[in-house]
């Protein structure tokens, strides 16, 4: 959510930028505008709504300029309104671009009151600019005064900044909220990521966490938070255009998959600082629907239907409040009694699910609290039309199976459920423990796409198969689920899930030679019960392929079936990483097979109708 552009050229650069402002509105915004020096003045246009509007007001009364910054806005402090629209302006000197959230605006905006500064908005950006504009009055120059302005702000930032007392400069800083440099000739570019500058150049330096960079027509310098001459490597991007290349990748679902780091931590990316999720990051005044949340009603189809039921087990167990998962399909069709101060949470990657979408209308006339979406399309209806969003940033998803949008859904998912937790008194050094585990959930998926050749080994012994059974207990049950699901959508195999201790209930009866039997084995207090569910199907002469913690004590048995280990990382985040090699295994199963792994037969991406 919110973005930024900024350039420094020869040319009039306001076409660039509202072209850098469309290509960044998958990351939800809610206002948008642009300020350029024309004629030695700061001019500027905002508007609220989307881009088209912003374009609508430059058409009709132009401006141009050789220097400018443009941003889209997703408020969080401060209704979405023009008036709150970035940039900010500082006496008619400095203008200012904001990515993420300053906590200590408060404090701030009283101490520039005393210094005589006066407010337009309801933003916490506004902080920024009057800083810098403060630091000017007393001497420095615009890098200067933004390393001082910098050193006061606590929470996340990504920032560009132009004054009109040095033309053709831009100087950016970001800490917790990216930024990206890219490099043309005769002209330089900031931006939220790639795709913003994509079509103007190929090579980018990713700024690190603390850097200052100052950028002119011919000069890029970066600095890092002591004000230190700094290098960062310059890298050549592999990104089309539109974003929706294979590149390397034999099929989008496997470049899907490898998106998955990158996608996860751009979703935790100006969300988390120093162990603790940062205020508003589900929308203004966030606090005072969640902290009068005592119930969770989550609705989803398919694959977010799976990274619900993982929800549910960190709801009750990490924060006490009792929650229902339901498929939205069967939702609104049935007579709903909604406990007081329940919370209606719907998860869709597309956010144009006709039943998930249902599903809420139906929700807002059942008397809930409120409502909140964890979705992936910052323009579709559930975002709209809910009061509370999280957006995922998996980026664009091809592929009909979905797999980076699971992943960043579980990431997302516990944000929600941190926040509730701190809400409801959880022991703070246990919170810090939470947190920080999860911010090591790129590194580790990374990790374990290093065990892909191993994966696709282990395939060749699924390509004769015609059923499969996936077993996992707890939290792990919805994780074996998703690996059904990926299985029978891509490669035709019939597969089913069950928990593993319903296994003697009935599905034991299915356990032959013939019937491989896939296994979710993290080393946590159910494990013992879940070898003995293994011994069960080894007794029936069973193949069974287990997923087993490293630390897991699990062992081959025998010539048939396997073990391969996984560094899950620990409790909480194990769901999405072990959710990786069964994505990876169900996709080189199908490649073996001949099927149409991104399009599926009968399925389409986004379901929109009943």
């Amino acid at each position: 959510m919110c973005g930024i552009v900024a350039a420094t050229a020869q040319r009039d650069v306001v076409p660039l930028l509202i072209a850098g402002l469309k290509a960044l509105e998958y990351r939800g915004y809610d206002s948008a505008g642009i300020s350029v020096l024309e004629d030695g003045k700061l001019a500027r246009v905002r508007a609220a709504g989307k881009v088209r509007e912003l374009e609508a007001l430059y058409d009709a009364h132009p401006v141009a300029g050789v220097t400018g910054i443009a941003h889209t806005r997703w408020a969080t402090h401060g209704v979405p309104n023009t008036i709150n629209a970035h940039p900010h302006v500082s006496s008619d000197r400095v203008a200012v671009v904001h990515n993420g959230i300053i906590e200590n605006h408060v404090e701030l905006r009283e101490e520039l009151k005393a210094h005589g500064y006066r407010f337009e908005s309801e933003t916490d950006t506004e902080v920024i600019a009057h800083l810098v504009d403060h630091a000017l009055s007393r001497g420095a120059d615009l890098r200067g005064a933004v390393l001082s302005a910098t050193r006061r702000l606590h929470g996340a930032y990504a920032i560009a900044v132009l004054s009109r007392d040095q033309p053709g400069q831009i100087v950016g800083a970001r800490r917790g909220s990216p930024l990206v440099a890219g490099l043309g000739d005769g002209e330089h570019f900031l931006g939220s990521d790639v795709q913003a500058l994509i079509k103007q150049t190929s090579r980018f330096i990713y700024l690190e966490e603390g850097d200052i960079v100052e950028i002119s027509r011919e000069d890029l310098a970066i600095f890092n938070a002591d004000g230190e001459p700094v290098e960062r490597p310059v890298r050549t991007s592999e990104l089309s255009a539109d974003a929706v290349e294979r590149g390397e990748y034999r099929h989008y679902m496997l470049k899907e998959i490898f998106e998955q780091p990158r996608a996860i931590a751009d979703t935790l990316e100006g969300r988390i600082s120093e162990n603790r999720i940062l205020p508003n990051i589900f929308g203004v005044n966030a606090d005072a629907l969640l902290s009068r949340v005592k119930h969770v009603q989550i609705v989803a189809c398919g694959t977010s239907y799976h990274a619900g039921l993982v929800a549910r087990y960190w709801l009750e167990g990490l924060v006490g409040l009792p929650c229902s998962v339901e498929v939205a399909s069967e939702y609104r069709y049935r007579h709903v009694v909604v406990p007081e101060g329940t919370l209606f949470l719907a998860v869709s990657q597309s956010g144009e699910t006709a039943d998930t979408l249902a599903a809420l209308r139906e929700g807002k006339r059942h008397g809930y609290l409120g409502s909140l979406t964890i979705c992936n399309v910052p323009e579709s209806s559930l975002v709209r039309e809910s009061d509370l969003v999280l957006m995922t940033r998996a980026g664009p998803e091809i592929g009909v199976a979905s797999t980076k949008a699971f992943t960043t859904q579980l990431a997302a998912l516990a944000l929600l459920v941190f926040e509730l937790a701190r809400l409801n008194g959880i022991e703070p050094a246990r919170y810090s423990r939470l947190v920080a585990e999860l911010a090591t959930l790129p590194r580790v998926v990374g990790e374990v796409l290093k065990l892909d050749p191993e994966i696709a080994a282990l395939a060749e012994r699924f390509v004769p198969k015609h059923h499969a059974l996936f077993l996992g207990r707890g939290v792990h049950y919805p994780v074996a689920l998703e690996g059904a699901l990926k299985l029978k959508e891509i490669s035709y195999i019939h597969a089913e899930a069950y928990p593993a201790g319903e296994l003697k209930h009935g599905p034991l009866a299915l356990v032959d030679e013939d019937m491989p039997v896939i296994t979710v084995a993290p080393n946590n207090q159910l494990l013992e019960k879940l070898k003995s569910n293994m011994e069960e199907v080894r007794a029936r002469g069973g193949e069974l392929f287990v997923f087993a913690d490293t630390d897991a004590p699990v062992a081959q048995s025998g010539s048939r079936g396997a073990v391969l280990k996984i560094a899950s990382g620990g409790n909480l985040i194990a769901p999405a990483v072990f959710t990786v090699p069964l994505q990876l295994l169900a996709y080189h199963v199908a490649v073996l097979r001949g099927t149409d792994v991104d399009q599926p037969r009968n399925l389409a991406k986004s379901v929109t109708v009943e």
